[in-house]
């Protein structure tokens, strides 16, 4: 009898929750209000970590500011005033290394307050062949774009977990979807990333901590210089996103608690392929589109910006 009922139980809510998504695409949830929420962005100094800030921002968050570059930050930190109505705080830190993270978050906590809204945006990529990877190049990228979020939530989980209260965003990437050519630790470190986010994610639902949310973001290229050199074969159909719109989409899916954002949508259809049909004819799709030799021409931002 129990198994009956909870099958049904299932079924129906399994129902609901399919309608409810069709319903939120033509009907848009209703947006959140940020204005006074503490929102700390790693990797704030340049791309779309600045982009962010300056949103945040504007809406009335005070915006607290991680990043290597203290030159890429102070100019952060000016636009942000500039186009801002919240509170702006930026530090030097290293998220690659466990204790600078615990002892800036520390000074964050007394100078600023409890974060509630926290983007892990900050991210490396080497751009070659596996063996032809120097090993630290390749721990480094595990280092900052996976690694670091451990030590990011254990500073800053705690308080929204007591507040049943928060939001926690990864900057992921499509590359953490499907394995590509030439982005073998990118790919593994982006894998990484949204399988530790869901992860948490499921952890907050087991606790019944409702209030504290979880964002998955995964673009397509971006052009903020991470991945200059690099072009599409196919720009009608996957284009190079523009960092501006992908800030307003990311702004958008924070407010509206959306768990996954994937651009363009297009990732989704090849998603839902890959998920079922033969390997060979994934690299057949990945070669008509392709992805294959997307990164021959890739050069990567400047060293000095």
């Amino acid at each position: 009898m129990n198994f009956v009922l909870e099958t049904l139980k299932v079924i129906v809510l399994f129902t609901y929750y399919l309608l409810e998504s069709l319903v939120f695409l033509v009907v848009p949830k209703r947006k959140k209000n940020v204005s006074g929420e503490i929102v700390l962005i790693t990797g704030a100094g340049s791309g779309i970590g600045r982009l962010l800030a300056i949103k945040f921002a504007g809406l009335g968050a005070t915006v607290v500011l991680w990043d290597i570059n203290q030159e890429g930050l102070n100019c952060t930190v000016r636009l942000a005033r500039e186009n801002g109505a919240g509170r702006v705080h930026s530090y030097i830190c290293d998220c690659s290394k466990r204790q600078d993270v615990y002892r800036v978050a520390d000074q964050v906590k007394k100078e600023v307050g409890d974060v509630s809204i926290l983007i892990n945006n900050a991210g490396i990529v080497i751009g070659k062949r596996f063996l032809d990877s120097p090993d630290s190049l390749l721990e480094k990228t595990m280092e900052v774009n996976t690694v670091a979020h451990f030590w990011t939530y254990k500073a800053f989980l705690p308080a929204m977990i007591a507040a049943n209260h928060g939001h926690l965003v990864s900057i992921a990437s499509c590359a953490g979807l499907c394995g590509i050519n030439q982005l073998s630790d990118y790919c593994a470190s982006k894998f990484a990333a949204i399988g530790f986010a869901e992860s948490i994610d499921m952890e907050m639902r087991f606790l019944r901590k409702t209030g504290v949310k979880t964002t998955i973001v995964c673009p397509f290229f971006i052009n903020t210089g991470m991945f200059d050199g690099v072009e599409s074969k196919w720009p009608h159909v996957l284009p190079f996103l523009d960092p501006e719109y992908v800030a307003e989409r990311i702004i958008s899916a924070v407010r509206q608690n959306q768990e996954m954002l994937v651009l363009p949508r297009i990732v989704h259809l090849l998603y839902f392929l890959k998920s079922f049909v033969p390997v060979k004819a994934t690299v057949l799709l990945l070669d008509y589109f392709g992805c294959h030799d997307v990164m021959s021409t890739f050069k990567g931002r400047p060293k000095k910006e």
